[in-house]
């Protein structure tokens, strides 16, 4: 039996055929639009850079001293950059940005120093601790009398001419004077003082008692705003009635212009 044989024209039908076929195909792949992808977001705004940082107030805020007895003063003392407002509490109130307050707290007290600029508010505080003084130490025990005491460590003060004036060597005198007279009337409640004022011998007689006097009554006042006593002493005017120097030069004129403390039994 003889073997088939396919016809030439077929096999051309078949051919033609599948080309056919390859190329409907490759027409509907071209015909067929691709979808268009949508472009990446964009990429998010950077920040805007921060406006700059405004700096905060410094402070630089002290007491001197830092601990004191009660009755004394503590100077407080700032200075403050960067700030527009100043202000310190517990009674000092508004402030400039450099300057120092001289306070005196009766008890333990914190000051505390507020400063507000643009950079926001800081504060810093101090405190000045206060003691209670110390008692007076008790008198040493001593057969001196009263009247010895004063008539060997109560000195005399000296004044200007024409003048009632306490001047500072006399202040000084007073000062130590007063510490002697308290100790003398805490121990003897029976003893009183004379402030004498005296005058050189210019001038007329009635002017010198006046102006003894005054000298007395500033001594006077001097001594008791020390914490002397007032009603133990007594001021009287001498004038020019007794002088302790009688020649006619200013270095004797000066030891008549006087005060001297004498005392008096009540």
């Amino acid at each position: 039996m003889s073997k088939s044989r396919i016809s030439p024209f077929r096999s051309g039908r078949a051919s033609a055929w599948l080309f056919a076929s390859a190329l409907l195909v490759f027409t509907a792949a071209c015909g067929k639009k691709t979808p268009v992808q949508p472009p990446p977001p964009p990429p998010p705004a950077a920040p805007a850079p921060a406006a700059e940082t405004q700096e905060r107030p410094s402070i630089t805020f002290t007491a001197e001293p830092s601990s004191i007895e009660k009755g004394q003063s503590a100077m407080l003392r700032w200075q403050v950059s960067n700030a527009t407002e100043f202000s310190i509490d517990n009674g000092v109130g508004p402030v400039g940005s450099t300057g120092q307050r001289q306070v005196y707290p009766s008890a333990t007290t914190t000051y505390t120093l507020s400063a507000t600029g643009p950079g926001g508010t800081e504060t810093k505080s101090v405190t000045v601790n206060v003691s209670s003084a110390p008692p007076p130490p008790p008198p040493a025990e001593s057969h001196e009398s009263s009247i010895d005491v004063i008539n060997r460590d109560v000195k005399d003060i000296y004044f200007d001419y024409d003048s009632n004036t306490i001047r500072d060597d006399a202040q000084a005198t007073l000062t130590s004077n007063a510490q002697v007279l308290k100790r003398v009337f805490a121990s003897d409640p029976n003893i009183l003082v004379n402030v004498e004022g005296n005058c050189d011998e210019r001038g007329s007689a009635e002017y010198n008692i006046a102006l003894g006097d005054r000298r007395a009554t500033a001594a006077k006042e001097f001594l008791v705003q020390l914490g002397v006593p007032a009603e133990r002493l007594r001021t009287i005017s001498y004038g020019k009635e007794k002088p302790v120097c009688t020649d006619a030069a200013e270095s004797c004129y000066q030891q008549n212009r006087h005060d001297h403390f004498a005392p008096a039994a009540q």
